[in-house]
């Protein structure tokens, strides 16, 4: 059996900084975000986290999915006393709590590994980017029964080759304002490093979408508008057009949340944490021309 690191005092002040890594299916979630009254995935993972532990859990994220919205690689990071970690049970090794953490949760979402970090990792602000994977199908008679809750459907036949065409002219650093829903002082500033499309055996569409960040809808309306393309009703320069609108465009469908995947976020080395999270905060700040901006893999 391979040795089982101790948990180090990353946090300081007797606090242990933990890593999850979590997969959940969101169709049951009113997204991550705690709110009054609905079940999030925040929520659920803070309060059985409380119980195990036995102290209060705040969880910071990757990337804070919409209602509906599935992840198979989210991550998260929270400050643990080191004392709560102490327990028999645990032993002091904080992968321990992944098989406590099984008994306990329901089955649409799961912790799947549990690391200690530097006091420098955060989930939110060190990530160098974050993949989505979204699932739409053109079948006429819609979803695969059995694949309904993680795919998504569209009324007309689908021109991949359009549709990634319409993509590529979206890479690169860019002012997505057209394609967010907005919030007060937040920008819209991304890097779109990889946004393609291809169709499995089965025929199902499967669009790979990487940035650095995205902003609040942003995933959804990028597959609604390329799909306007690949169905016909739009043409490539129109997709290109909407990068030089400053605020949400009521011409780009948001697409069905069900089709959406968190499947990774990377991170850089742990001696270049600091200096990405102070990048991250900054980045954005200046917006390139419609033209400008390079392209992603």
């Amino acid at each position: 059996m391979p040795h089982e690191p101790a948990a180090t005092d990353s946090g300081g002040g007797g606090f242990v900084r933990l890593r999850f890594d979590i997969g959940y299916d969101g169709t049951d979630f009113a997204g991550w975000a705690r709110q009054v009254g609905q079940r999030s995935v925040c929520g659920v993972l803070e309060d059985t986290l409380a119980t195990v532990l036995r102290v209060p859990i705040r969880l910071t994220v990757a990337g804070r999915t919409d209602a509906g919205v599935h992840a198979t690689g989210q991550v998260c990071h929270a400050d643990i006393p080191a004392s709560a970690l102490e327990t028999r049970s645990l032993a002091g090794g904080p992968a321990l709590l992944v098989g406590r953490l099984a008994k306990m949760l329901p089955d649409d979402v799961r912790v799947k590994a549990v690391t200690p970090v530097s006091e420098h990792f955060d989930a939110r602000f060190s990530a160098l980017r974050r993949h989505y994977r979204y699932r739409l199908t053109d079948a006429v008679f819609g979803a695969e029964p059995t694949r309904a809750r993680t795919t998504a459907t569209w009324r007309r036949p689908l021109d991949v080759e359009a549709m990634n065409a319409a993509s590529s002219t979206l890479l690169g650093l860019n002012d997505f304002a057209a394609f967010c829903r907005r919030r007060e002082g937040a920008t819209t500033v991304r890097d779109l490093q990889r946004f393609a499309w291809r169709r499995d055996d089965e025929g199902v569409l499967i669009g790979g979408v990487s940035a650095d960040a995205f902003c609040w809808s942003m995933v959804r309306s990028l597959v609604g508008a390329v799909a306007c393309v690949g169905d016909g009703r739009r043409d490539v320069e129109w997709c290109r057009g909407l990068l030089a609108q400053r605020a949400r465009s009521s011409e780009v469908p948001v697409a069905q949340a069900r089709g959406l995947c968190l499947v990774g976020v990377d991170y850089p080395a742990a001696d270049e944490l600091s200096a990405r999270n102070a990048v991250t905060r900054d980045v954005r700040d200046a917006v390139p021309p419609v033209s400008g901006g390079c392209c992603g893999d």
